[in-house]
């Protein structure tokens, strides 16, 4: 069974995230949780929240342990971007982009999707 967590126009550039969210892939909840709680970034952190809440949906909503789940997928999809401006000499301005990203997680008990229990 597959359990899915999203956050939308997350304020980290898409780039800083992807890091991390290729080395959660195939790892059980335990180790993908330790791998985002030393992460040391903006990007580890949010990507464990979103991770933290897949596993409260699959606890909550599906009665799964979190003991079997593995990351299936960690996607790290780019958001819109904000135009900003710098001020610079003789009146000009440089343009700034502020990236944001949607991240999702998918976490999977390694059963397919028909098989009941």
């Amino acid at each position: 069974m597959r359990v899915t967590s999203t956050t939308r126009y997350a304020r980290v550039s898409p780039s800083k995230v992807v890091d991390v969210a290729k080395r959660l892939k195939g790892l059980p909840v335990a180790d993908a949780l330790r791998v985002t709680e030393f992460g040391g970034c903006k990007g580890a952190r949010l990507l464990g929240k979103v991770l933290k809440s897949a596993v409260a949906n699959a606890e909550h909503n599906n009665k799964l342990s979190s003991d079997e789940l593995l990351v299936e997928k960690a996607v790290v999809e780019e958001g819109p971007r904000m135009r900003r401006y710098w001020a610079r000499s003789r009146g000009s301005a440089s343009p700034v982009l502020k990236r944001t990203c949607h991240i999702r997680v998918v976490l999977t008990d390694g059963k397919p999707d028909g098989v009941a229990e």
